[in-house]
């Protein structure tokens, strides 16, 4: 299953992209993902991530997803699981896309996998409506100009 949202933001994708990769300013801004970092001290293909979620009319988790793609100006992705593979997994995806010069389309998504899929229709619903506030907020303080 996957769950898939997109927005348009008026800045080039190097812009967008310094706001998205700027972890430890998420508390200012994000309203989904409240805190992100690497376990690995750098922001490297490999490494873990520590990533707490705050989904509305939802409980926060904690989690700690492999990082998979990190193309500065194009796509930052990771996957995770619950207890284990197979059970109920996610590859998390942020792609950038220059649209226009100066105007980035940015999508927001995630794929979901395993045995619990089928049981999360709710849980999944309130990460959807984050992932757009998410967007919105992103939008918001990228065209405002702060970091």
């Amino acid at each position: 299953m996957q769950l898939r949202t997109e927005i348009e933001i008026e800045a080039p994708p190097s812009r967008v992209w310094e706001v998205l990769t700027d972890f430890a300013r998420y508390h200012e801004w994000n309203p989904f993902i409240t805190s992100i970092g690497s376990m690995g001290g750098e922001l490297r293909v490999g490494h873990k991530l520590q990533v707490t979620l705050s989904p509305p009319e939802s409980s926060e988790m904690t989690f700690t997803p492999d990082l998979l793609v990190h193309e500065p100006n194009q796509e930052l992705r990771w996957r995770g699981k619950v207890m284990f593979k197979g059970l109920f997994d996610g590859e998390h995806f942020f792609q950038l896309t220059e649209k226009s010069p100066g105007r980035t389309r940015f999508v927001h998504g995630e794929n979901f996998s395993g045995f619990l899929v089928r049981f999360m229709t709710r849980k999944l619903t309130h990460v959807a409506r984050g992932f757009i506030y998410m967007n919105q907020a992103l939008k918001k303080r990228v065209e405002s100009g702060r970091t």
